[in-house]
């Protein structure tokens, strides 16, 4: 048998080799590069171009239905969870957007980890993006509901670039003072942080990115690049949400926000400035977990709760509204998409070669100009001979 993690998971606790049920849900199967969005099953031409025999796949069902029993670990007489349906199974994102309650088309939330992921309703109908972005299975939440599909876009560094300054730069000690550093500048002064690391991910696609601090000048300290690595989470996100508002064609009124670095208010101030709508960020942070649980309890057969909007209650939240004028926001995103031009075409995947395919050794000017120069002396001592 062969799966992805959820799929041993379930298998693990409802028996493994004696009687467990080997499946996984939509969500989950469409990150494999083998499944049919559009039909909801594992793709004859995918699976033989991969050449992964379908008979070892999971079976694919929903993400919120029984799917078996807890069963006794053979070398126990007995288990608190014996018997105890397993109900409801999403992928991270999918289920951070469930934990949002994103149930109408046109949410969206954003979730800031080691990177960023934007994920927008769409409602039950695939919406394919010319703008850069990824169509993926949001959820389906009931063996006889339908899916619901999502716009995408993941940004590879956001909470990393705090890591970064911490560990590799050394300036902080712990990220939380990267907040505290940021709020002491209030600005970045002019400089732009662009942390494309190993390379841009969504929507430019562009590996041969490298990361660039530019801008700098001899007032430049610390804070003002704690302040520039910040705003670089911000204007990252920016990025893809104009891509879904011209892919979805109706502009984003509000982000719900998750995940670790949302605790930095800073960063949420920011991110509405820079986006110029509200950021709204729930009490409840662990909204992938929460989504999950959500799946679980409403499944058919539990039904602890129902997820129709209609029964749901209102979200105690805090709120981010933008505090500086458009005219502004537009003046330093215009800036950091300029930062973001001079970044690309850094890293060349073809070193310069003579014909031989040898690297040439005038691809080094110093040492080519040394040799030019040391051959016409020579020349010009034997003809002055």
């Amino acid at each position: 048998m062969f799966g992805t993690v959820d799929s041993w998971i379930i298998w693990s606790l409802t028996g493994g080799k004696n009687g467990g049920v080997h499946c996984t849900d939509a969500t989950n199967a469409s990150r494999t590069m083998l499944f049919n969005i559009n039909t909801l099953e594992w793709d004859v031409e995918l699976c033989q171009f991969f050449d992964v025999p379908m008979s070892l796949l999971p079976k694919v069902r929903s993400s919120s239905e029984i799917y078996g029993l807890m069963k006794i670990c053979p070398s126990l007489k007995s288990g608190a969870l014996t018997g105890v349906p397993i109900s409801g199974c999403l992928g991270d994102q999918s289920a951070a957007l469930v934990g949002q309650m994103c149930f109408q088309d046109g949410q969206a939330k954003n979730t800031y980890g080691t990177g960023c992921f934007l994920l927008c309703n769409t409602g039950p109908k695939p919406v394919l993006s010319d703008h850069g972005l990824l169509t993926t299975v949001a959820y389906k939440l009931g063996r006889d509901k339908p899916a619901c599909y999502a716009l995408e876009g993941s940004v590879a560094i956001a909470g990393a670039v705090v890591r970064w300054l911490r560990d590799n730069l050394g300036i902080v000690k712990t990220t939380e003072e990267v907040e505290r550093l940021a709020a002491e500048a209030g600005t970045s002064y002019g400089c732009y942080f662009v942390p494309a690391f190993s390379g841009l991910y969504a929507p430019y696609w562009e590996p041969s990115a490298r990361g660039i601090i530019c801008g700098l000048t001899q007032f430049t300290n610390k804070n003002h690049i704690a302040f520039a690595a910040l705003e670089a989470v911000c204007f990252q996100t920016r990025e893809i949400l104009d891509a879904m508002n011209q892919d979805y064609g109706i502009p984003l009124s509000q982000l719900q926000v998750d995940g670790g670095m949302t605790n930095n208010k800073i960063l949420m101030q920011l991110q509405a400035d820079i986006l110029c709508i509200p950021v709204v960020k729930p009490s409840m942070p662990e909204t992938t977990a929460l989504g999950a649980a959500m799946a679980a309890g409403a499944a058919e057969g539990v039904g602890v709760w129902s997820l129709n909007p209609s029964d749901l209650t209102a979200v105690t939240c805090e709120r981010f509204e933008p505090q500086i004028n458009p005219e502004e926001s537009e003046y330093r995103y215009a800036r950091w998409k300029k930062a973001v031009m001079k970044s690309m075409g850094w890293e060349s995947s073809e070193p310069a070669t003579n014909g031989n395919g040898e690297p040439s050794i005038f691809t080094s000017l110093p040492l080519g100009f040394y040799i030019v120069s040391s051959m016409v002396l020579l020349i010009g001592a034997k003809y002055i001979t």
